[in-house]
């Protein structure tokens, strides 16, 4: 029996093994371990007690576009800053948005976020921190901006490729395991952005307004978890507001909730201009400032005139102090006052090379294969055609901030390029151009470069279509108006299918894209995301078959972009009304949505096909009633009915069969990720806390695990459910 109760970096050429739930640590080797110190608290305490006023506020602001003060009399280094969760951006000017053009500061892209979370694998969320780590260590920087954490409210969000999942749970421990990585290499993450930012449409402005139950139960669990699991030394505040206060100056989030329910000891950091007051924003709970102009850093919010409010008694000195306190904790804690003793960076190195090709490979998922098309038997066929201006497009530098200048990368038709030389020959064609209105795509067909796509298809066996987005469609700052392909790439899909019935469509993208036509029209399809320096390689791997693919969706692909719940009660709910955007829909967001009012995904949350085939055996629990304060051994037996060896991940559902108040008729609360040998059968214990089974109480103000009956429902996505067991929480 393989339990999951912890989590260790397992070579992935031995195996990939993943098991989870709320209460699960992440528990790398000692060496990489990294947790708050408590013994250099009287250390601080003693530091500040020598500061005078105008010392101590000289920390708390912005020094430069992407530094914070330190002090030179007092041996306190400055405090270097970094975009962004998907590789360390470039360097710029100290005071300036102007790059440095240095030719030394490319770095790694990283998978985007989308991308990671479809691993469904917390040893890649690691594996991804803490090389990401390394390479910010080597950059001199002192916290990374990332990882972006925002749950997935709608797929037009801008910003959707930077943010991991639909899901609160698999939210949290994809989060966790980034976190952990990332500050074992010395450098603080920085989550963001607190707490409930899901759109980029008027995000300086829109104050967003939700049930206590919906903030409780799917905006702040990953929140909690990187505090309490991997003591996250950074938390971003966002933009907007929430309840009418804005966020980066929001005592019930930043004080109440943040600093003390949750025990957050690190630092809050505002966004990049983000302040608009110095007594509210002092008092709310911020403790830096960030993003002031070059000539007005002394006279910021967090600046002057903070000084001369708490002389006037506008703010107690000794809030001053405490968010001294939490800087100088993040730098004692990060190795900062003594250099020798922190991690020692690297950049591009073939060890990271090789950990983001590993985590491009987990991602790609498989959403169809009808009669077996992939993967493509290069023995067997003489002609590939390429069609797609994508397949060439570099991803790495877009997205604003998380652009990234990237050393290498390895665009799909280069990776196929060098798997198939000599082997095949390969025709390319565009299909499509990229022309803009702005800052949107122009979704118009060129029937010229079509009918030369359809002429290459209907001379090569095999078609390879690409399709998606490019990082200036999704980007920081905007929101897209729809999830329709651009460019006219449904008419390019229908027109090459029809030519070549051995046509496979491959989506590059980092949200969500309507696949109505390329799943009616194709047989094959691939989700490839945004995916990093080596995604070529990975995808060319995998529609060859060197690898079996098996990423799973980490949201829900709609039919149509109404059913998803955010765009289904009008404007009110996305993207506001006079500036209030009212989450409606509360607790049942992306799966919960679909599962609840029984609306039909085009392709459902947890969904991803192998190139082999998994039957689930059986599934039962250690015994059937448990008390609240239990955990429940959940054991499955999956076997691998196919040829190849694969990895399959098992999910599991809690089902609130008799609850007094309205729940969502399925959650994820356990997960593994397990690779199986052709014809091996595998035994799987997923371990869940009773305590997992709460809802938050309103009218209590406190979580509450209702006893009665609960089913357990296991499958392979949300609603491809093959067991279901039938437990009961007893008082």
């Amino acid at each position: 029996m393989i339990k999951y109760f912890s989590i260790s970096i397992i070579a992935l050429a031995i195996i990939s093994i993943v098991g989870c739930n709320n209460n699960t640590k992440i528990k790398p080797s000692e060496d990489h371990y990294f947790s708050i110190n408590p013994a250099y608290e009287d250390t601080i305490d003693n530091l500040i007690a020598s500061m005078d006023l105008e010392t101590k506020v000289g920390f708390l602001h912005g020094t430069g576009k992407f530094v914070s003060g330190g002090n030179k009399e007092l041996a306190i280094p400055e405090f270097w800053y970094a975009d962004g969760p998907n590789g360390v951006r470039e360097e710029l000017e100290r005071d300036t948005w102007k790059t440095l053009n240095l030719t030394s500061d490319s770095v790694t892209f990283f998978p985007t976020g989308t991308a990671l979370a479809a691993t469904w694998n917390i040893d890649m969320a690691f594996k991804y921190g803490k090389a990401i780590g390394k390479e910010s260590r080597a950059r001199g920087k002192d916290m990374l901006l990332g990882p972006a954490v925002n749950i997935i409210r709608t797929p037009v969000c801008g910003r959707t490729f930077e943010y991991f999942t639909e899901d609160p749970f698999l939210n949290s421990r994809i989060a966790v395991g980034y976190v952990k990585g990332l500050q074992s290499m010395d450098v603080a993450a920085c989550v963001k952005h607190f707490a409930a930012n899901n759109q980029e449409t008027e995000r300086g402005r829109v104050s967003v307004t939700m049930s206590e139950r919906a903030l409780r139960e799917i905006y702040l669990p990953v929140y909690k978890a990187t505090v309490a699991e991997a003591d996250a030394l950074g938390m971003m505040g966002a933009y907007n507001k929430f309840r009418g206060d804005y966020l980066c100056q929001n005592d019930y989030l930043n004080n109440q909730i943040l600093k003390d329910e949750f025990g957050f000891k690190g630092i809050v950091v505002s966004d990049w201009g983000a302040t608009h007051n110095t007594v509210t924003a002092a008092l709310g709970g911020l403790d830096v400032e960030m993003g002031s102009r070059e000539d007005y850093y002394d006279s910021c919010y967090f600046g002057t005139p903070l000084v001369e409010a708490v002389k006037n008694g506008k703010v107690p000195e000794s809030i001053v102090d405490d968010k001294v306190r939490r800087i100088l904790r993040v730098s004692y804690n990060l190795n900062m006052m003594d250099k020798s003793k922190q991690k020692k960076g690297e950049l591009t190195t073939p060890a990271i090379k090789k950990d983001v090709y590993t985590i491009a490979s987990e991602s790609v998922v498989l959403l169809k294969n009808d009669n077996k098309l992939l993967p493509i038997n290069t023995d067997a066929i003489k002609n590939l055609a390429i069609i797609g201006a994508i397949a060439k497009q570099p991803q790495s530098f877009g997205g604003h901030t998380a652009g990234v200048k990237a050393k290498w990368e390895v665009s799909p038709f280069e990776g196929l390029s060098n798997n198939l030389k000599g082997k095949v020959v390969i025709s390319y064609s565009e299909g499509y151009n990229f022309e803009y209105d702005g800052n949107y795509p122009i979704n118009k067909p060129d029937n010229k470069l079509i009918a030369k796509a359809v002429k290459e298809a209907e001379n090569a066996d095999f078609a390879i279509v690409f399709v998606g987005n490019t990082r200036n469609i999704e980007t920081e700052g905007v929101d897209r108006k729809d999830i329709m392909l651009p460019f006219g790439q449904d008419e390019l899909i229908a027109a090459v299918t029809q030519a070549n019935p051995n046509t496979i469509v491959v989506v590059v993208a980092g949200s969500a894209c309507d696949l109505n036509v390329a799943k009616k029209q194709a047989p094959a399809i691939l989700y490839s995301w945004f995916n990093g320096s080596e995604a070529g390689n990975a995808l060319a791997d995998i529609l060859v078959g060197k690898v079996n693919p098996s990423g799973k969706m980490p949201f829900t692909l709609p039919v149509q972009l109404e059913d998803i719940a955010a765009h289904s009660f009008g404007a009110k709910a996305y993207p506001g009304e006079d500036l209030v955007v009212n989450y409606t829909e509360g607790i049942l967001v992306g799966y919960r949505w679909f599962d609840t009012k029984n609306i039909e995904p085009l392709f459902p949350f947890g969904y991803g096909l192998s190139y082999t085939k998994f039957e689930y055996m059986t599934a039962s629990t250690d015994k059937n009633n448990y008390t609240k304060n239990e955990t429940i051994h959940l054991q499955i037996q999956v076997k691998n009915v196919g040829n190849i060896t694969g990895k399959e991940i098992v999910q599991c559902y809690m089902q609130a069969t008799n609850s007094k108040v309205k729940r969502a008729q399925k959650e994820l609360k356990g997960f593994a990720k397990v690779a199986i040998n052709a014809g091996a059968t595998q035994n799987i214990e997923i371990p869940i806390k009773a305590s997992d089974f709460a809802y938050y109480n309103e009218s209590e103000s406190n979580w509450e695990i209702e006893p009665g009956n609960y089913k357990l429902l296991v499958g392979s996505s949300s609603r491809n459910i093959y067991k279901e067991v039938n437990i009961t929480i007893i008082e």
